[in-house]
Parts: C-alpha cells; structure tokens; sequence
C-alpha cells in the first residue's frame, strides 16, 4: 500500500500567539516547508494548556489528517506542557524521530537538547513536536518529511 500525501495540520502553541499578542511565525513556516513538500496544511493556534493542546490534537487527527506537526511548548519552561498533553494520546511512540529532530536542531544551537518533544501514532496519524522557533521548523520539519510517509503508511497496513 503506497501512501499518496495527504492532509497536514501544524498547531502553534503559544499563550502570546494565542491571544494576538506576537505574531505566529513558526506555524505558517511549517505550513509552508509541508505545502512545498506536497502535503495541504492547515494552522491552528492554541494556548499553553495541556487540555487545549490535547483536544486539538484529537479534533484533527478524529476529523483524517495525517500528520500533526505542534510548534512550541517543549521546553523546560512552567507553562511548556506539550509533550505531556501529545504523550498521553500516542498509541505507539516514536523517540528515534525525536531524537533526530534533536540532533538535527543540536548542529546549529546547544539549546536544542532542552527540547522535550514526542513523536508518535495516533490512530494512524504520525504526531510530532517541535520546538517553537523558526530554527527549530527549519530543522525538524525535514526530519519529519524523511519519514511521514512511511509511518502513515505503515500504520495503515502497507508493506515495508
């Protein structure tokens, strides 16, 4: 079974983004770097608050999408709840796409290793986290690209 790309969603978390208080880079960026690989996309943004992120999450992975990409909440921060509010919902974790997107982001900024985020399936959609710089888009979402596909795929049924 060959998976043809399909729906994307990016969720941006961010109090600030949220309620208009700075712009949302890092979503539209992904949406971006998503679309030019051949995906459609969609952005959402929601606050840091572990129900919020949550609910999200399942609303667009209930409603088809494919792959679930959050920008933001990953770090050590009291409000970066995340990976707990993705962590919760995974059926199967994924920590090798994890721990690429930290050795990816760790070649240009030490920072990288702070970032908590999870990867994973949800009822056969690939979920990921990444940090919410524009850096941090620009070094994951290749990452995910490379496997995507494969995941939806696979959790599908198709062959390997």
């Amino acid at each position: 079974m060959e998976f043809i790309k399909g729906r994307a969603a990016i969720i941006t978390v961010s109090d600030r983004s949220f309620t208009g208080e700075r712009e949302d880079v890092s979503g539209p960026l992904a949406a971006e770097l998503l679309r030019t690989a051949g995906w459609t996309t969609t952005v959402s943004v929601v606050p840091d608050d572990r129900e919020a992120i949550s609910r999200c999450i399942v609303d667009l992975v209930d409603a088809g999408t494919d792959l679930v990409v959050t920008t933001g909440g990953t770090g050590v921060g009291p409000r970066d709840v995340t990976p707990e509010a993705t962590g919760s919902l995974l059926t199967r974790v994924l920590p090798g796409i994890a721990e690429e997107i930290r050795r990816a982001g760790l070649a240009s900024l030490p920072q990288a290793m702070l970032s908590r985020g999870v990867a994973g399936m949800r009822d056969g959609a690939l979920v990921v986290n990444l940090a919410g710089s524009t850096g941090a888009v620009r070094d994951g979402v290749p990452v995910v690209l490379q496997i995507a596909e494969h995941a939806v795929a696979q959790a599908a049924g198709g062959d390997h």
